[in-house]
């Protein structure tokens, strides 16, 4: 894949804001691939992301950088460049089912999704050889059920000595405490196996059988502190029926789940994703 650069903006909606960053990439001769933008109506925000080819420029990030400032700050903006010719860093977390790890590992291993992954964490130790396959560090980090404040000491521990740019949680069953989902804001992506907001928490496949639903789902989103609350990237459904077991809906939901989870990390990865408070805009 040629490599590019990745500008991506949110800032107050006013007019120029399209036509200042186009003419700055114009005049140094940058050749732009890709261009998304979207005004919301409701919080007047606007947002953008532009795919701009690297050899185009007569410059590097650095420089890309320190000339881009002066629009930014006039147009009051957040905004972040990438190098596509930098992977990120992620680390992977499971418990003991394999669908979702299983999935990105194979999409990672194909090439189909690029990153790093310098390792995968998890409470138990079931998945190690299998991982270990993949010439992938397995790092076994126990849960005591009376204290779990070592555990997440030592999951802290292991993605700061990763310097992971991302955590995915690919059905890793254990709650993580405020503090550590404050500490990385937009890095952690969970999946959950409901179509959120319903059926948050534990066995939900258990609680859309007893409501007798016909569809069910799975859910791609950023943690926060608040459980199942965070801003959502990616989901889909199956429809059920009437006949179909609590059994049925686990195994036709695994298959939702990994699909979601990898659009969802795919989405991150190629930064099409900007927050907005607890919304995101997501130029798929």
């Amino acid at each position: 894949m040629e490599r590019s650069y990745r500008l991506i903006v949110s800032c107050p909606d006013q007019v120029g804001i399209v036509a200042a960053v186009s003419d700055f990439i114009a005049q140094h001769g940058g050749w732009i691939t890709e261009a998304h933008h979207y005004s919301d109506p409701e919080s007047q925000w606007f947002f953008m992301r532009y795919v701009v080819r690297a050899t185009s420029l007569p410059f590097g990030e650095e420089r890309f950088r320190a000339l881009f400032e002066p629009i930014a700050t006039r147009f009051a903006m957040n905004w972040y460049l990438t190098d596509t010719g930098v992977n990120r860093r992620v680390v992977l977390m499971a418990s003991k089912q394999a669908h979702c790890l299983s999935d990105l590992l194979y999409r990672w291993r194909s090439g189909e999704l690029a990153f790093d992954i310098p390792c995968v964490l998890s409470n138990h130790a079931d998945l190690r050889d299998y991982v270990n396959w993949h010439g992938i560090d397995y790092q076994h980090l126990p849960v005591d059920g009376s204290d779990k404040s070592h555990h997440f000491a030592a999951v802290n521990a292991a993605i700061q000595a990763a310097k992971a740019d991302l955590v995915v949680l690919a059905r890793y069953m254990q709650i993580l405490p405020p503090d550590l989902c404050e500490r990385y804001p937009g890095r952690i992506i969970n999946i959950h196996h409901s179509f959120l907001p319903s059926f948050v928490g534990a066995r939900p496949y258990h609680q859309a059988s007893a409501r007798g639903v016909k569809l069910i789902g799975a859910t791609c989103h950023y943690v926060t502190s608040e459980l199942d609350a965070g801003p959502i990237i990616e989901q889909d459904v199956v429809r059920v029926g009437h006949h179909n077991t609590v059994e049925d809906m686990v195994r036709l939901g695994k298959d939702v789940e990994k699909t979601v989870l990898a659009r969802g990390v795919r989405y991150h990865l190629e930064d099409r994703v900007l927050l907005h408070g607890n919304k995101t805009v997501v130029f798929a």
